[in-house]
């Protein structure tokens, strides 16, 4: 007997809060690397290096809206999950299989990487997954509805590695079911692949959103870096790309590859949101429900 909507969303809540039990109470598992005290010591660490090494050495070692941020962190990663996300998600997939059960897709994937090497998949799943991003991304800039919630993390003035997680908590539907669809019915990946892509981008992005003031040299065309990621902060936007530009959330080859690539000078000190927006909610409260706000007021 197929298991019910209800119990989808009850069974989908429980395992997400002994997860979470799980992991605040267990910092060192006796296997693989506890993603809660992982993200709190990377950002440790590159806060460390937005310290002694600043980019804008003016900005201060507590920038604005370090806290929200930092609060912002620990709401889209474990608190929204155990709300909402975990159970509202195995309902979405749950709702996506029972519709494409009369077409005849009965579960697995379409295609078979069982044969490649882990190296490979690992590969094959980071490239995947990053350009999976990087379409949804670059879609939240064009489509006026979803940009009304991602002017949430544009709406940073001051940059640094915890704007990286400053994002409205709906936003992690459109990605999540992207890559659900891409990453588990076409290729069907091993979680252990999943995870370890998941910390590298974590990393990733931290660093590209850090007061920090490098783009790897040549390695600039393959990765994100700072220098290239503050121009798709930019408050102006040039009349070449009106939408936006360096969409990139790891790899900035995507945007060198399909010409949303910007980087007309250095851009340390450039304003940094979007036009109007000193009108725009400063309290985390106001950020989220500003997208569901009509525009005409």
């Amino acid at each position: 007997m197929s298991t019910s909507y209800l119990d989808t969303f009850i069974h989908a809540y429980e395992n997400t809060a002994n997860y979470l039990w799980k992991i605040v109470t267990t910092p060192f598992p006796e296997k693989g690397i506890n993603g809660f005290y992982f993200l709190i010591a990377i950002s440790l660490f590159i806060w460390i290096l937005e310290v002694l090494i600043p980019w804008r050495k003016e900005q201060g070692k507590i920038r604005k809206d370090f806290w929200q941020d930092a609060f912002y962190m620990f709401f889209n990663f474990y608190l929204f999950s155990l709300l909402i996300y975990a159970s509202l998600s195995s309902i979405s997939v749950k709702a996506l299989m029972d519709m494409l059960r009369p077409l005849g897709y009965t579960g697995g994937h379409l295609i078979d990487l069982s044969k490649v090497t882990w190296a490979w998949q690992l590969a094959i799943f980071f490239l995947v997954s990053d350009l999976a991003q990087w379409t949804v991304h670059n879609i939240m800039h064009r489509v006026p509805f979803l940009w009304k919630f991602h002017k949430v993390h544009h709406s940073v003035k001051e940059m640094g590695f915890a704007a990286h997680l400053r994002y409205h908590f709906l936003e992690t539907f459109a990605y999540q079911m992207f890559k659900y669809v891409v990453l588990s019915m076409i290729f069907g990946f091993a979680l252990e692949n999943a995870f370890i892509v998941y910390s590298l981008t974590v990393l990733i992005g931290h660093l590209n959103h850090a007061n920090l003031g490098w783009d790897y040299g040549p390695l600039k065309y393959v990765l994100n870096n700072p220098k290239m990621h503050i121009w798709h902060h930019a408050k102006v936007l040039p009349g070449s790309h009106p939408k936006g530009m360096n969409f990139a959330i790891s790899l900035s080859c995507w945007d060198y590859l399909f010409g949303t690539s910007y980087i007309p000078k250095d851009g340390r000190d450039i304003e940094l949101g979007f036009p109007g927006d000193e009108k725009y909610p400063e309290s985390f409260i106001g950020q989220v429900l500003e997208p569901f706000k009509s525009e005409d007021k």
